[in-house]
């Protein structure tokens, strides 16, 4: 079997069975805990995120001793734990879904729905240094899709599941959300940077825009660390706003299949 076959890149062959394996990985989740009692459904998803915690922190260890990735990322610095905490827009949602779920606040189960979701499909469209181009089948590349995919699976359970019904009205509680732990993160990042553990921490992108074409726009306008991460707000409404049109269209297609009036 030729060895290209395993080369991951966004949008190649190989990402996109990816896509299509961890996809199905969620229906059929679905499928099988959908009779099952709330409480056990609750259960499994925070062991999934769990185990998938301990994941990121393997994927983190090998790493941590990956001498390519070292060189490869060298411009920001290489390695460093303090640079690599589960503090992320998109992994922090394997603290905050545990979290959610089991003490039912709706605020943080629409975050890791929406903002979660997306986050994670934004790092696997758009890799960082040494996670591009590369087999599969290395250790860094494993730990870096396989955490990513399941995040996304992991957000999107939250509503297969039944667990949180997304609305129009929850726009303010993500926003209010996203503001508050992107907040954090930026205060994270500055304290890591003033002690001197981590020159180039960045969580959240909130420090630095490090050459992201729409956190360069909108930094033009408020040139400051945090301020100009505000107009993503305006991404996050349109984003949810497509959402929640396709989750409204499912519903009444649904409704109107079956006879019934849509909820």
């Amino acid at each position: 079997m030729h060895a290209d076959i395993w080369i991951m890149s966004p949008f190649n062959g190989t990402f996109w069975c990816v896509v299509l394996a961890f996809l199905a990985l969620l229906v059929v989740a679905t499928v099988l805990l959908r009779k099952r009692s709330e409480e056990t459904r609750r259960r499994v998803l925070i062991i999934a995120s769990i185990v998938t915690m301990v994941g990121f922190f393997v994927y983190k260890g090998f790493l941590s001793v990956d001498k390519e990735f070292d060189r490869v990322a060298a411009e920001i610095g290489g390695f460093n734990w303090w640079g690599e905490l589960p503090l992320q827009l998109c992994n922090i949602n394997m603290i905050l879904i545990p979290i959610a779920v089991h003490w039912n606040k709706r605020a943080l189960m629409s975050f890791c729905f929406f903002v979660g979701v997306l986050g994670a499909a934004m790092a696997i469209a758009m890799p960082g240094l040494g996670f591009d181009g590369y087999s599969l089948l290395l250790p860094r590349m494993i730990g870096f899709y396989g955490t990513h995919f399941a995040i996304i699976v992991e957000g999107l359970a939250l509503a297969t599941l039944g667990l949180y019904k997304p609305k129009f009205s929850d726009l303010p509680l993500s926003a209010l959300a996203l503001f508050v732990i992107a907040l954090a993160a930026c205060g994270i990042s500055l304290l890591l940077r003033w002690t001197g553990l981590n020159a180039n921490a960045n969580y959240f992108f909130s420090v630095e825009t490090e050459g992201n074409a729409i956190l360069e726009l909108f930094h033009k306008f408020l040139p400051a660390p945090f301020l100009y991460l505000i107009p993503c707000l305006l991404i996050l409404a349109a984003y949810m706003l497509v959402v929640m049109l396709v989750i409204t269209g499912v519903e009444k297609l649904k409704a109107l299949v079956s006879g019934r009036k849509p909820a």
